[in-house]
């Protein structure tokens, strides 16, 4: 029985500690961009960092109650849990509060919830259910399609809300389907449409259909006993341009004028210098000011709370979205580097005990972590640092606020507890 309960206890140390690190040295840098005025105590609660500390105080309550759940709970009540989630982000249509143009919370007294920081694990646990069934098979269109609508319904609900950040975190999934059997050709797909929409909006429809034609020609060419029709060729080629041209129309005519600017800056689309300089006063100020933050750092950084950019607020929410600038300022290109290798280690441990489960739901659930938490410090790091464009979306157990911070949380101790539960998945 002893030895029973010790298996039932193993935990990866390896995840936790890499956990604490990232969630210790992001309150440090949380304290650095929202303090105000000579700080007196860690733990002022009438300033954000000692709120913050509140919000780190009860996900180790949260991390208690999670562990202390039976590993098959969460199979067993992930389709529960998926509905509750979205009826969650439903109820925001009638009971919701607009913050900053999105109607992404609840207000409760002074505190807000954000219900789609914890769709993303409920979503994650409802695709490592519906994959690891029986019946279904992932070269099948039919169960593709099936638990593609599993994922479109909680990002089509976020969008609704305006939130186009927290939508685009769904993507993540793809890399979820291709470990678990999805055709090569999606992929290549998937890159092609990206290719594409940037050609077009960058280079124009003409160029775009003189390079889709060249790459046709010169794979016509090379495959040689599986090359197909000309036909074939010629419908690829023909949506390959009308799908071009549909991107640069939903640019131009579906898109608000500040994402609209946001891309053109990433792209460098506009051409008119007064509008570009007006451009960058409003849509590009806050990248400006976080490059300038990060920059001036150098090396090592000015040091703890001697940031002369954070502390005098030039950067706009720098708590939140923006904290990475933080880090660069006053830590430097060392611990910027820290932060990012810290990330790159906690993501590859997940993929390799994800790897190691027995179970198939255990290993799609750890993938979906990985996954979601690649494409939150990959667009979050991009985003801070101009290499892609202004995305509102925090960096994992480091932007400020409790939704965030307990979302990821139950994302990854969740798997953390199916993980100490492999040895009786025999």
């Amino acid at each position: 029985m002893l030895r029973e309960n010790q298996r039932h206890f193993k935990f990866d140390w390896i995840t936790i500690i890499l956990f604490l690190l990232l969630l210790g040295f992001g309150y440090f840098n949380i304290m650095s961009a929202s303090h105000v005025g000579e700080i007196t105590s860690y733990f002022d609660t009438d300033q954000l960092y000692g709120k913050h500390l509140v919000f780190i105080g009860l996900t180790f309550f949260l991390i208690v109650l999670i562990l202390s759940f039976e590993a098959k709970f969460y199979e067993q009540f992930a389709s529960v849990i998926y509905l509750v989630a979205m009826l969650a982000l439903i109820g925001l249509f009638i009971f919701g509060k607009d913050v900053n143009g999105a109607r992404s919370w609840y207000g409760i007294g002074s505190m807000t919830i954000q219900p789609s920081e914890f769709a993303k694990f409920a979503t994650a646990l409802a695709v490592a259910k519906y994959i690891s069934d029986l019946q279904t098979n992932m070269t099948t269109i039919k169960d593709q399609l099936r638990v593609a609508a599993i994922i479109f319904i909680p990002a089509l609900l976020i969008l609704l809300q305006n939130d186009a950040g927290s939508t685009i975190v769904y993507l993540a999934f793809f890399f979820v389907f291709y470990r678990e059997g999805l055709q090569q050709v999606y992929l290549v797909i998937a890159l092609s449409l990206i290719i594409l929409a940037v050609l077009g909006l960058k280079f124009g429809v003409v160029i775009t259909a003189i390079a889709a034609t060249t790459v046709l020609t010169l794979v016509y060419f090379i495959r040689k006993k599986k090359r197909g029709s000309l036909l074939q060729y010629l419908v690829v080629l023909i949506v390959s341009v009308t799908f071009s041209y549909g991107v640069k129309l939903f640019y131009e005519h579906g898109l608000k004028a500040h994402q609209q600017n946001r891309i053109s800056l990433w792209l460098r689309l506009e051409k008119d210098p007064s509008k570009l300089e007006r451009m960058k006063k409003v849509e590009a100020y806050n990248l400006i000011q976080s490059e300038q933050a990060i920059s001036s750092g150098g090396v090592s950084g000015k040091g703890f709370l001697q940031g002369t950019r954070t502390t005098g607020k030039f950067v706009p929410e720098q708590h939140t979205d923006y904290i990475f600038s933080t880090v660069g300022e006053e830590w430097g290109f060392v611990g910027t580097s820290a932060v990012v290798l810290l990330f790159v280690l906690l993501i590859v441990r997940v993929l390799y005990l994800a790897e190691a489960q027995k179970s198939q739901f255990s290993r799609v659930y750890g993938y979906g972590v990985a996954s979601i938490l690649f494409i939150h410090f990959t667009i979050n790091i991009g985003m801070v640092m101009g290499l892609i464009p202004t995305v509102g979306i925090p960096l994992p157990f480091f932007s400020y606020g409790g939704s965030g911070l307990w979302g990821f949380t139950i994302l990854l101790f969740i798997f953390v507890k199916l993980d100490s539960n492999k040895i009786n998945e025999w």
